[in-house]
């Protein structure tokens, strides 16, 4: 496992799972239909970040590139996600922040 991806890796993970809930939790909210584009940008989010990692896990050639995507995808989730004032959404536009950063580390590389 090449060490310079993990720290990325885990970000990416991270980013997923906190995309994940701030999308079920959006769907709990009581107006449902002003969260939608939260929840259509949660969901791709995390799946950019599940397939980043995944690809920096198998060492693909491919996986700057997509660290690139998921930076910019990951920048406009949270920028979706600071528009509510629900703590899932803060805490999931955090985590989109944090790996965001990671991610155009990695995408320079």
């Amino acid at each position: 496992m090449n060490s310079a991806y993990q720290s990325c890796i885990d970000a990416c993970i991270q980013c997923a799972k906190a995309c994940d809930h701030c999308a079920s939790s959006c769907l709990q909210e009581e107006n449902v239909a002003m969260m939608t584009q939260c929840i259509q940008l949660d969901m791709e989010c995390s799946s950019i970040c599940k397939t980043a990692a995944q690809l920096m896990h198998l060492q693909s050639n491919h996986a700057n590139a997509v660290c690139q995507l998921c930076a910019d995808i990951c920048n406009g989730c949270a920028e979706e996600c600071e528009k509510h004032d629900n703590e899932h959404c803060r805490i999931c536009a955090a985590m989109c922040r944090d790996c965001a950063e990671e991610c155009m580390s990695m995408a320079a590389a």
